[in-house]
């Protein structure tokens, strides 16, 4: 512990000096040393540790080589060469069991987390989620409740008496992605035709920020994460609340050619335009899959992997024309007339 708070000092230290940024040395939520998961928790540990120890290594052979720079600098008197002095036993035998050691240290220490964190064994109770990257956004599967969703991880509390620790799996639909909470866990990647797996167990409930740490195109700088850690009553609530479907139109509403400005009819635009075909809203004939689910699009608070606040007018901005939040996202402008694109704004608000 207390080399690890040696170690934040000297962080905190550069910042002042301007050797780090001093935005990176306050406590944010990609604050890398707030370790609220267990994970987290033990691949910090370690990294501080590893740190500690190549950090006394720096400072000892510094040391030395100050001592021999001054101790044995030449003198203004000095006419001839030093004696010279060849091999040593006491030497040779130093720098090579020293360092065999100081390896053997780290390769143990480095083991030991990686079997704790890798191998550990899924409880029964554990919640399995399966995520998927995508140019450039999240989608998460929740196989046992049948739920799917995007950009917004809803895990339980992974602590305590009713603790349920997540286990995931991790895969891509194109390119290399990688999933990305500091405070949670560390980098793992999301790589096409394979699985990775990790898991988590929150402490603490509340939002924990993370994003992809692998380039991954034009706009993966806005391929942004959200993670809430709900209390096993909210978490069971947002459950029930997702696994609800949307009500299909009926043949007389369907048959409304209104231009009136409302949900229904929003609905009747959103369905006879190509949205379905990269949609799915559960309950209609919606059944795309190449974009994100949005059975329940009203109950996140970001749209767009995280670039946009979820408000009426963000929602309303940002079908019209996607590109100008995200540059190169793959979704593409319908060129729908104003009042068409409020018809459907007005259906999306519904997707509670």
């Amino acid at each position: 512990m207390k080399a690890r708070v040696f170690v934040q000092r000297l962080i905190f230290l550069a910042a002042a000096f301007g050797i780090v940024p001093a935005a990176a040395a306050a406590s944010t939520p990609t604050w890398i040393f707030s370790n609220l998961s267990t994970p987290a928790r033990e691949t910090n540990q370690l990294s501080i540790f590893v740190l500690t120890i190549t950090a006394l290594i720096f400072l000892s052979v510094s040391s030395l080589l100050v001592y021999a720079l001054i101790r044995f600098r030449a003198k203004p008197t000095d006419t001839t060469e030093p004696p010279q002095v060849f091999g040593s036993m006491q030497i040779e035998l130093s720098w090579t069991i020293i360092p065999i050691l100081i390896i053997a240290v780290l390769f143990l220490g480095t083991a030991r987390v990686l079997f704790s964190v890798q191998d550990a064994p899924e409880p029964k109770n554990a919640l399995d989620v399966t995520a998927v990257g995508h140019q450039f956004w999240w989608e998460f599967h929740y196989p046992k409740y049948g739920v799917v969703t995007a950009n917004e991880l809803h895990i339980p509390l992974g602590q305590g008496e009713e603790g349920r620790a997540t286990f995931l799996k991790l895969t891509s639909a194109d390119v290399i992605h990688s999933f990305w909470v500091p405070q949670l866990a560390g980098k793992t990647d999301m790589l096409p035709n394979r699985v990775n797996h990790m898991w988590i167990d929150p402490e603490k409930p509340g939002v924990y920020l993370g994003q992809c740490a692998q380039f991954c195109g034009v706009e993966h700088a806005k391929m942004l994460l959200r993670v809430y850690v709900d209390t096993p009553d909210q978490f069971a609530s947002w459950i029930a609340d997702q696994q609800k479907k949307q009500t299909e139109l009926t043949q007389a509403e369907a048959a409304d050619t209104s231009d009136a400005i409302n949900a229904t009819v929003g609905q009747r635009v959103f369905e006879q335009q190509a949205c379905i075909n990269c949609h799915t809203v559960e309950g209609t004939v919606a059944n795309g899959r190449f974009g994100p689910d949005l059975t329940h699009l009203m109950s996140r608070t970001t749209l767009a992997a995280g670039a946009l606040a979820n408000t009426p007018e963000n929602l309303k901005a940002w079908i019209t024309d996607p590109s100008q939040f995200k540059p190169g996202v793959l979704m593409p402008a319908m060129h729908l007339t104003d009042r068409q694109y409020a018809q459907i704004t007005a259906y999306l608000l519904t997707l509670k």
